[in-house]
């Protein structure tokens, strides 16, 4: 045994690899429309080229695909090619998990991915990933586990003096506070690291990067390219996807007198998606809000679904709505989020009369205004007349000044 200690402490072990997840390839955005859908689909495959770039720069040994590499078993040909074209293009081996969007079942579209430096992990065993390094998973082969997946993988294993890079997907802490059955149990987890039976755990299911242990050695990585919203105005720190577009280059060092996990977190993604929230009260506010969104980069890649509070002139209503519709041909997507928009038309004094109505709608109209603060059926029906009168109003106006 001595000898053998001896023989441990003259070895030292390293290796560098990437970690990412939720590629979600034939993701489709229903708020994506024509040319805007195919650009994000483009995006998606681009991001396995750019992880092909970081492991050049970085030095990466292979990737490790944390689950989620399709959207669905179902997709067009024409997605399935592209993205088999990309992955056998990236200059090292990069390994497959099943997640529950691409089970391993009989369809898989997994199962026509393997070959090449394409590895499919389909079962729990450990596999050599380089001498002296190993990578098992825990792949799933239903849309929906029973069990945790990734206590059942490491059950039968024992320490190892290899480095050990273990695969999962799923969630760690449960949304609803309940204990569900496929739960990953980090104690569990901690424990196995402790006792060397592996060295890093590659998590994948949650989009946004996050460290889940003290160990520093369990993380989701994030999706590599944005699939959903971020709340930027929302109260400690925004919700939603908070952290996503990014990889993992994590680097191992083990030797019989401990092993050292260094994550770096490196932005590949290119897309945006925000909601915003607004208060929208005065001419002022009008700009200010218009200014934020010309203030984004890479507007066609860019999505921002917007909820807007407050009372507006119809002189400000019509600013905005000229402003929007400019914005909504520049943007990927610009659209109201319908449960958050509350926005009231208060005509400012003088403006009814350049209104110019007639007749029966002007009585309407003045019936509308007389019950704006007690009726909201009669509130809504008064801010569409303003709406059409105004833009009526804002039409003639710009003919006399010559616009």
């Amino acid at each position: 045994m001595s000898g053998h200690r001896d023989k441990l402490e003259n070895i030292a072990r390293s290796v560098t690899f990437i970690h990412t997840s939720d590629f979600q390839l034939g993701m489709q955005r229903w708020f994506l429309e024509g040319e805007a859908q195919a650009r994000f689909n483009n995006a998606r495959l681009a991001a396995i080229d750019r992880l092909g770039g970081l492991a050049k720069d970085t030095g990466a040994q292979f990737i490790v695909v944390a689950g989620d590499v399709f959207d669905a078993n179902s997709l067009s040909n024409t997605t399935t090619k592209r993205a088999m074209e990309r992955l056998r293009r990236l200059p090292v081996p990069v390994y497959l998990l099943p997640g529950n969007h691409d089970p391993l079942v009989a369809d898989s579209i997994l199962n026509k991915m393997e070959g090449e430096n394409i590895h499919v992990i389909s079962d729990c065993d450990p596999v050599v990933a380089l001498p002296g390094v190993e990578v098992v998973g825990a792949p799933l082969m239903t849309k929906h586990a029973t069990r945790d997946l990734v206590a059942q993988m490491l059950e039968p294993l024992e320490p190892t003096q290899n480095i050990r890079v273990a695969v999962g997907h799923g969630q760690v802490f449960s949304r609803a506070g309940d204990s569900a059955p496929d739960q990953i149990d980090l104690p569990t987890v901690e424990e196995a690291l402790a006792n060397r039976v592996f060295d890093y755990l590659a998590l994948g299911d949650t989009h946004s990067t996050q460290s889940l242990s003290d160990t520093g050695a369990v993380w989701f990585s994030g999706a590599p390219e944005t699939t959903d919203f971020h709340g930027v105005d929302a109260g400690g720190g925004g919700n939603g996807e908070v952290d996503s577009g990014n990889a993992l280059v994590v680097t191992i060092s083990k030797d019989a007198g401990g092993v050292s996990v260094d994550v770096s977190k490196h932005a590949i993604g290119t897309w945006t998606f925000h909601a915003v929230d607004a208060q929208l009260n005065s001419m002022a506010d009008v700009e200010a809000f218009l200014q934020r969104l010309a203030d984004y980069p890479n507007k066609d890649e860019t999505v921002i679904k917007y909820g807007l509070t407050g009372t507006l002139s119809l002189q400000a209503q019509a600013a905005l709505e000229q402003g929007l519709a400019e914005f909504g041909s520049i943007f990927a997507a610009l659209y109201p989020r319908d449960r958050r928009m509350d926005l009231v038309l208060e005509p400012a004094e003088g403006e009814l009369e350049e209104l110019n109505l007639q007749g029966y709608a002007a009585g309407v109209l003045e019936e509308l205004v007389d019950r704006l603060g007690q009726d909201p059926v009669a509130r809504d029906a008064a801010n569409l007349l303003f709406r059409l009168a105004g833009g009526q109003a804002a039409l003639v106006s710009g003919v006399k000044e010559g616009k």
